[in-house]
């Protein structure tokens, strides 16, 4: 797996030699995203000229199979949308797939002569003075070594919380500062690991605990965002990640809302992959909408 989110990784460990259910990729029906309706440039702000795009696996609209498509995903619906404001507006994606808090300044993921931090603050110094827009999603891949072998490494997690907590108010500050009239907006991350609710009473405890430590975990992101006054996208609220009234599914019989919304929108209960599918990434720019039109 190219990435995982969150803390909950550390819990995914007791599903691990279990496989979920492989069904079909259509397995289950999907929802389609409404985004907010479109509107004017956000409040009395100038219809952006740039949209910069910074991040992980998600921002990069990975998919199994077909790998990243920076022109689409969440960043794709969120384009659209800004164009809806200004049909010239460009997109500059530098979002790069298993990106951590820590490689996002030292540039060591992904092969380039600058780190993404590096490139953002420069395309920023270029568009200083013109009105734009960012998104980012970021932190979850500092975690994603903490489980081996099934056995959970305490102090990785501890150091892998740290990291985020330590790591991701500057680079927002940086990117703040580079560009003090952008809109920016951070994304927090669904739960793939609810899915671990299909292996059992064992799985369903992982389940549980999973959404605990997920909260803990966007809490951190949320904070971070709260440094430069940045609005959340609340994609864990899209996800209806904290709701576990049952409804019923066509292929795995009755499972709580989150759960089902994963096996939906995600690859987790087909694939075993964390990435969202065509309409989870829809999900994902829908919760974005509010803060990207009026």
């Amino acid at each position: 797996m190219r990435r995982q989110l969150t803390l909950v990784v550390v819990v995914a460990a007791a599903a691990a030699t279990v496989a979920l259910p492989a069904e079909s990729a259509n397995a289950m029906p999907v929802e389609s995203a409404t985004a907010a309706p479109i509107g004017p440039a956000h409040g009395n702000a100038p219809a952006p000229k740039w949209y910069l795009a910074l991040g992980d696996s998600l921002a990069a609209g990975y998919q199994p199979g077909t790998g990243d498509d920076k022109t689409g995903g969440y960043v794709g619906g969120a384009l659209a949308m800004l164009k809806q404001q200004n049909k010239s507006v460009k997109l500059t994606n530098l979002a790069c797939s298993g990106e951590t808090t820590t490689t996002f300044t030292t540039g060591t993921r992904c092969p380039a002569e600058r780190s993404q931090q590096d490139q953002a603050l420069h395309f920023l110094k270029g568009h200083r003075n013109q009105a734009g827009v960012i998104t980012i999603d970021l932190g979850s891949n500092d975690i994603d070594t903490c489980v081996k072998g099934g056995a959970i490494d305490q102090t990785c997690i501890a150091g892998g919380l740290q990291s985020v907590s330590a790591n991701l108010p500057p680079i927002l500050q940086k990117l703040h500062a580079a560009a003090p009239n952008a809109r920016i907006v951070v994304l927090n991350y669904y739960n793939p690991f609810l899915a671990a609710y299909l292996l059992g009473p064992a799985g369903q405890t992982v389940a549980q605990q999973s959404a605990f430590l997920a909260t803990i975990f966007n809490g951190e992101i949320s904070q971070a965002a709260a440094t430069i006054n940045a609005p959340i996208a609340d994609v864990a609220a899209a996800f209806e990640s904290d709701d576990w009234a049952p409804v019923s599914t066509p292929s795995f019989g009755v499972l709580p809302t989150n759960v089902a919304r994963i096996c939906e929108w995600t690859w987790m209960c087909t694939k075993q992959n964390i990435h969202a599918n065509d309409a989870g990434y829809a999900v994902m720019a829908s919760a974005l909408a509010p803060y990207l039109t009026s």
